[in-house]
This record gives structure tokens, C-alpha cells and sequence, in this order.
């Protein structure tokens, strides 16, 4: 898990204001601050340490999500896309699982940043041993404020995790940035004795949030 902030990390670059009517430049100076991020060109080990510092300052504070985007499913969790690079660097999703919902043991093939914003989640990570997959270690929990990584390419990181609401009586949402535009990536779910099937998960809106809407702010001003 990766914990604290390191001092050395992108900034967001200007005052995040406390109104809930300016709540919405919390997630713009994110993709701001993590576009640049990328912009340098950094090792993935160091991409994920810095761009997980910038992730803990978002789920930091619960005042910013729109509602649209928080609304569990009753019959399985939900993944709305809030922002896709141009360039589908990288994309940003909410997860909202409803009370009790998990996952099927899956992978990511690309690096992930997970940030737990409300309620808790559990992961429990799987690893190859004699062509099955069996559990590694013990779960991770994951309470608002902390954040995950995942990393096939990454000694020390998994890939291969079942995640789930920590909670039989509360939704619990966390935010999740992928270094690709992770709706439309080929991925696996597998069952317990490792049988493997494909994927594209798609995404559960059909609409983004404006983020990008600066004349309301201006108005407030």
C-alpha cells in the first residue's frame, strides 16, 4: 500500500477551494497535475509512487464526486468513467459497490492507482503456484485516504486481485487511475482453479462530468 505524501510530488497548482460549487476543480487540477506527470516521462516505479501521492491528496477530502457517479447498482458494482486521456494515457473511474459486491478474480495488464473515497474495500491478491492461482498473503484493506498500486510489470506489485465492499449495510466507492483507457482493454477473469476468460469491461455511464466548465466558477468569483 502506498502511504503518505511525498513532498517532492506535483502540486496541485493552485488553492482547491472548500465551496461545493467549485467541489468539481478538485478532479480538473488532478488530471491536470497528473497529464503533467506523464509529460516527464518518469519509470513506472516512480510514476506510481508520485502519481499515487497525487491520488491520496484527491481522496483526501469526500466533497468533490458527483452524485451521478456514486450511485451503486443493486445487482453488481459499477465503474463510471470521469475522465479519459486524449491520448488514452490514462483514464479515471469511479468503482461503487453496493452493499457486499465483489469482484470475480481479475487482472489489469496495465498499472493501476487505487484510492479508497468512501466506506472500505478488501483485496486479496493471487499469484501463480504449479498452473493455479492461490492467494497472496493476507487481504489489503483499504479505508478512505489510503492508497493501492497494481503493476504487471513491477516486482513486489500483483496484478491478479479479487476486491470487495468491506460493508453488508453501506455503498463504498473508490477511485481508480489506469495507465490506459481501461474500458476498452482486453483483460481476464478467472475462477479458482485458474480457468481464464476474457474481458472488456466497459464502463457503466454514458456521460462524463464537465469538468472543464471554468465560466461557472468565474461567475461565483
Amino acid at each position: 500500500m502506498i502511504s503518505g505524501i511525498d513532498a517532492t510530488a506535483i502540486a496541485m497548482t493552485s488553492p482547491i477551494p472548500s465551496s461545493p460549487i467549485l467541489a468539481q476543480q478538485r478532479l480538473r487540477h488532478f488530471v491536470i497535475a497528473f497529464s503533467a506527470l506523464l509529460d516527464r516521462g518518469l519509470e513506472q516505479e516512480q510514476l506510481i509512487r508520485t502519481g499515487g501521492d497525487l491520488l491520496a491528496q484527491l481522496v483526501a477530502v469526500d466533497d468533490w464526486l458527483p452524485e451521478a457517479y456514486a450511485q451503486p447498482h443493486p445487482e453488481r458494482y459499477s465503474q463510471y468513467l470521469l475522465h479519459a486521456d486524449s491520448a488514452e494515457r490514462f483514464s479515471i473511474v469511479s468503482f461503487v459497490w453496493g452493499p457486499g459486491q465483489q469482484t470475480p478474480i481479475h487482472d489489469h495488464t496495465v498499472w493501476g492507482l487505487i484510492g479508497m473515497l468512501r466506506g472500505a474495500e478488501d483485496s486479496q491478491s493471487y499469484r501463480w503456484e504449479n498452473d493455479q492461482l492461490v492467494p497472496h498473503g493476507e487481504p489489503v484493506r483499504l479505508s478512505p485516504g489510503d492508497v493501492e498500486a497494481v503493476a504487471p510489470q513491477i516486482a513486489g506489485l500483483h496484478d491478479i486481485h479479487r476486491v470487495r465492499n468491506l460493508y453488508d449495510d453501506r455503498v463504498s466507492i473508490s477511485i481508480h487511475v489506469y495507465g490506459a483507457n481501461i474500458g476498452a482493454v482486453r483483460r481476464s477473469v478467472y475462477l479458482e482453479d485458474g480457468t481464464r476468460k476474457e474481458f472488456i469491461s466497459g464502463y457503466s455511464n454514458t456521460t462524463l462530468p464537465n469538468i472543464w466548465d471554468v465560466s461557472r466558477e468565474q461567475k461565483v468569483q
